[in-house]
């Protein structure tokens, strides 16, 4: 069990409202909880004074352009009260820290790929050190068909065979190279959600195992904003910059 699994019963319903209304509505959620704990937190008087005092210094300090001299002392007293409000702020950001850990941990165990599904054939890679030679044998588990041979030789330090997993739930793939034996989970399921496709391997020559899934595209395939097609966190920078500007106009936060 993952260290952010026991979110799943309170964010599991809004997967099944599709990835892009998932992350819209976290990034609101998780928008409208600092906005509340900093509002909370913080003195806002002391806040919009601090914020008042900083346009009165930018003022100053462009009225001093030429006179370089006073403008550099203006501008230390400006860095102090801009120091001063970073620590106010701060305080809020600590509350919220964990809490924004553990749901992104839950977001990426979720948003971050596309699942693979039952009857789907999918790919599964082996990387070696440089220089490493010889063969490395795929032994399926029973309910798993590989479609590549199951023996191959290592070439350009990967090896990638090509299979499909008949039923849902979690299938054990067995790898053997230089009579060692290494083991990756693959979990097939209709839903939004899969096991961590890289493993990474220490102390062999074997460096890494990783199931080669599929980017999810929140947006669709097809759809791109200038040529790109942002995943789960660039989605959830742009909704969350703009659900935090909102919220903190509507509250007149400082």
């Amino acid at each position: 069990m993952a260290w952010h699994d026991f979110l799943t019963p309170v964010f599991e319903p809004l997967l099944s409202l599709g990835p892009f209304w998932a992350i819209l509505i976290l990034s609101f959620l998780i928008s409208l909880v600092i906005t509340l704990v900093y509002k909370w937190v913080t003195d806002q008087k002391l806040m919009k004074s601090l914020k008042d005092e900083q346009k009165e210094y930018q003022q100053k300090i462009k009225a001093l352009k030429d006179n370089p001299k006073e403008m550099m002392a203006m501008q230390k007293v400006a860095m102090k009260k801009n120091m001063e409000y970073m620590k106010h702020s701060f305080k809020p950001t600590l509350i919220t820290m964990l809490p924004i850990i553990l749901i992104f941990g839950w977001m990426s165990a979720h948003l971050a790929f596309e699942p693979i599904y039952p009857g789907e054939t999918y790919s599964v890679s082996l990387t070696f050190d440089k220089g490493t030679t010889g063969t490395a044998k795929m032994i399926p588990d029973k309910d798993s068909e590989l479609l590549s041979k199951a023996q191959q030789e290592i070439s350009n330090q990967e090896v990638t065979w090509k299979m499909k997993s008949k039923t849902e739930g979690k299938h054990i793939l067995e790898f053997k190279y230089n009579n060692q034996s290494f083991t990756k989970k693959v979990l097939i399921t209709k839903k939004l959600d899969y096991e961590e496709p890289v493993s990474i391997i220490q102390n062999a020559d074997l460096k890494q195992i990783k199931v080669n899934q599929n980017k999810l595209r929140p947006l669709g395939p097809s759809i791109s904003i200038f040529g790109w097609q942002p995943g789960w966190l660039g989605l959830y920078i742009f909704f969350s910059l703009i659900f935090s500007m909102g919220l903190r106009k509507a509250m007149k936060i400082y």
